[in-house]
Parts: structure tokens; sequence; C-alpha cells
């Protein structure tokens, strides 16, 4: 999109909202953009401004795009359209079990489509994967949740980096780590089963 366009949007939030879209890009410092990024950051727009910042992707697109920055827009659309079964209903997980169960199933997609050189559909699914550590964070941040929900977001979360960052040690990183006395005494088995 052009200057001369962006300008026809035309109202005087605008430069508000493009200031607070490059200033929270700025932050994530990061060498692209997914749409899982454009996603935080459009969140971010709403939580700051309220109902004033409910902005379109399209529009974010065009603002870091204009600055210069790399977006990885099309990944999505292209991935979204033949996949998009693949990858319905992934992020479902409100108990510990239930967020293994997603990342068993995410790892298990990764590893298909490296096997098939999918190489955008891979990377959807470290978008859906990043999208997931977001959530979680989110939820583990927010204080009107009960702290035992927020505790278990927040381990959650960290499963998802550790995840993101190693995937091949990942699970039996998981395994030791469910035995850790800190984890046992934090989660106990029978607190964790329960629906």
């Amino acid at each position: 999109m052009s200057a001369s366009h962006l300008s026809k949007h035309g109202s005087a939030e605008s430069p508000t909202k493009k200031k607070l879209i490059l200033e929270a890009a700025g932050a994530m410092s990061k060498p692209r953009f997914t749409p899982a990024e454009i996603e935080q950051i459009r969140r971010q727009l709403i939580a700051q401004m309220g109902a004033a910042g409910k902005t379109s992707p399209d529009y974010i697109v065009s603002v870091l795009q204009e600055a210069g920055m790399r977006v990885l827009w099309a990944t999505r659309a292209d991935a979204e359209g033949q996949y998009e079964e693949e990858f319905a209903d992934l992020l479902h997980f409100s108990t510990l079990d239930e967020a293994e169960m997603c990342l068993v199933r995410l790892d298990e997609l990764l590893r298909k489509f490296q096997a098939e050189a999918e190489r955008a559909a891979a990377e959807r699914v470290r978008e859906v994967a990043r999208l997931g550590r977001r959530r979680a964070e989110m939820i583990a941040r927010n204080h009107k949740v009960d702290a035992r929900k927020r505790a278990e977001k927040e381990e959650i979360a960290h499963w998802f980096a550790i995840w993101l960052e190693t995937p091949d040690a990942f699970f039996d990183w998981l395994e030791v780590r469910k035995q850790s006395p800190a984890f046992r005494e934090q989660f106990p088995p029978e607190a964790e089963s329960e629906e």
C-alpha cells in the first residue's frame, strides 16, 4: 500500500495506531513477521486502545511493509488453504495433559511436513505453536484467572517455548520435567487429571 492510500484511511487515530504498530514490532525485534506476530500486534493495539484499537491484520501488514520490515503473510495463505484440516482445533489445552497432546500433534505435523519438504506448512506449524505459547502467556498474566490455572498456563507456555527451540529433545525433557519434585509438588498427579 502506498502512503497516499494509507492517508485515505483518514482518521485522527491512524497515526497513533501506526505508531503503536511500529513500536510493538520494534519491541519484538524479529527479522520477519509471520501471522502469529501480526496477531500479537493486533491484540496489543486492542489492549492499549480498547475498541479504537481494532485493526485488520492487512492494515498491520501494510504498515510493517511500508516501514521496510519483512512480512511473511503469503505463507499463511498458501499453507492454510492446502492444510487447513491439519491445523483445525490444534490449540485446545485447558489442562497439562491436553497441552502435551497438542504438542504431540504439532510435532507429528512438523515432522510430516519436513519429510515431505513442505516448507510453508512446516512454518505454519511453528506459527501455530508460537500462537499457542502467546495464548498461554496471556492467560498466565491475567490476574482475573485462578492462580492454579495461571500456573498451569505459565508451565504450558514454557513447554511451547522449549518445543519451538529444541523439538528433537522436547519429549525427553518433558518426561524428566514431569518427574521432577518441583513439578510434582506444583502439579500433583491427582489434580492434573481432574477435568
